[in-house]
């Protein structure tokens, strides 16, 4: 008889590395994995990467009222005529930034005899038959110091006027402003998966939403690893009456509907996504708790925990030193699990209604918010934001999976050959 010898690449590897090797070996897995990676960089760049990137991704154009996939339209950059806007690259990324200009929808532009533009707003009709509206081709391209008057010289055509923080006068030829009008204030804006049904770009929702269904799902998980892990070892270490009562508590819990546990958190705390973060963290300890006490019930008997005890560790050494390590594979497994569950729970209560709030662009408020749509020939609005969760969802399960099974010691790849 004789064995097939491990390969020697693997005999000094670590716990993590050899975790590593075999989930990798799970090609669903490394593809939920991967999708993962992209929804944290999506959401950690955040406004800095969306078409849209005022805050909340709210820029709303109601004449451009669910539009198609790939829609282009023209459109007008009026500057405001307020100081510059210093937000750095940081706050931008986090919190979005108000955009310097006003931003009209055309459908074409002419020149007056002077230094003003008419303008054509779009409605979207065949034909168009939009209103025309006359600008200051000064006002459209510069924020003007209002509190100071400027001058429009009819021999020369050109105008005289002061910027915001300028205390400088500045002359302009129409013939300039005319040009810089055409180069910097008109642009063609597509909308990659149309808008919403108050005109809104809808990939830069969907984009920021991926942001709130991450958090949600990092903060419930993390409340609940911090509550079941300390319960559940409470119990399993302690057992006796602590046990009995823990547990007690754990199935008074375990008997109530989670989502039904959920809606009654969030109508005490008050709507919105802070209250979500509570109210899913606060449901979903149960699981650990039951997991990390039903794997210490085990390990509190083997040797090196008695060995701790005789050297006169104290208990809580013990459980936190050496006992909690080794029941953590178990646990991140479950954490994959919750993290998906607490992302469906948001968009469950989202779409409700109890969830996160208008403006915040969560995806089931936006299925919520379009769901009529999808006997009006435009399913599409309700159905991006619902597959988008489903995928991400997914992933966490798969990941959980891949991690279970690389996890298991039973999964050895190096097991024995018959004699030859």
């Amino acid at each position: 008889m004789f064995f097939k010898k491990r390969n020697s690449e693997h005999k000094s590897e670590s716990l993590s590395a050899e975790t590593w090797r075999r989930f990798k070996k799970q090609k669903l897995s490394v593809l939920g994995l991967i999708i993962i990676f992209f929804a944290c960089v999506i959401s950690i760049l955040g406004y800095l990467i969306t078409p849209d990137p005022s805050p909340f991704a709210n820029n709303q154009k109601p004449e451009l009222h669910t539009k198609p996939p790939g829609f282009v339209v023209d459109m007008m950059k009026v500057k405001k005529n307020q100081e510059p806007d210093n937000t750095g690259w940081f706050e931008t990324m986090i919190f979005g930034k108000q955009d310097e200009y006003t931003t009209i929808p055309i459908y074409d532009f002419d020149y007056d005899i002077h230094n003003s533009v008419i303008i054509e707003e779009y409605t979207g009709s065949r034909p168009n038959a939009g209103t025309k509206i006359k600008y200051d081709l000064v006002d459209v391209i510069y924020a003007v110091d209002s509190r100071k008057a400027y001058l429009f010289d009819t021999l020369k055509k050109s105008v005289s006027f002061y910027e915001m923080g300028n205390a400088n006068k500045i002359t302009k030829s129409v013939d300039d402003l005319r040009t810089e009008f055409e180069t910097q204030n008109v642009e063609k804006k597509k909308y990659y998966l149309g808008t919403d049904i108050i005109g809104r770009d809808l990939l830069s929702r969907l984009m920021i939403g991926t942001r709130i269904s991450l958090s949600v799902g990092l903060v419930s998980v993390i409340i609940s690893l911090f509550i079941g892990i300390f319960l559940g070892a409470v119990a399993g270490y302690y057992r006796g009456t602590v046990d009995s009562v823990i547990m007690w508590l754990i199935n008074v819990v375990w008997s109530i509907p989670t989502l039904l546990l959920v809606i009654a958190i969030t109508l005490v705390l008050g709507k919105g996504i802070v209250q979500v973060f509570i109210a899913v963290g606060l449901t979903m300890w149960v699981e650990v708790a039951r997991v990390v006490r039903g794997q210490i019930l085990s390990i509190r008997e083997k040797e090196f925990v008695d060995a701790g005890r005789a050297l006169g560790f104290r208990n809580m050494r013990i459980i936190s030193r050496h006992v909690l390590s080794n029941v953590m594979g178990p646990v991140v497994v479950m954490a994959a699990s919750n993290f998906a569950a607490a992302i469906l729970t948001e968009a469950g209560l989202s779409f409700l209604g109890i969830g996160a709030q208008p403006p915040v662009p969560s995806w089931g408020e936006m299925s919520n918010a379009h769901y009529g749509y999808i006997l009006l020939g435009k399913a599409y609005l309700a159905i991006v934001p619902g597959i988008a969760t489903a995928i991400l969802v997914l992933s966490f399960m798969l990941v959980g999976n891949g991690l279970r099974d690389a996890l298991d010691t039973r999964n050895l790849d190096d097991k024995p050959l018959s004699a030859t």
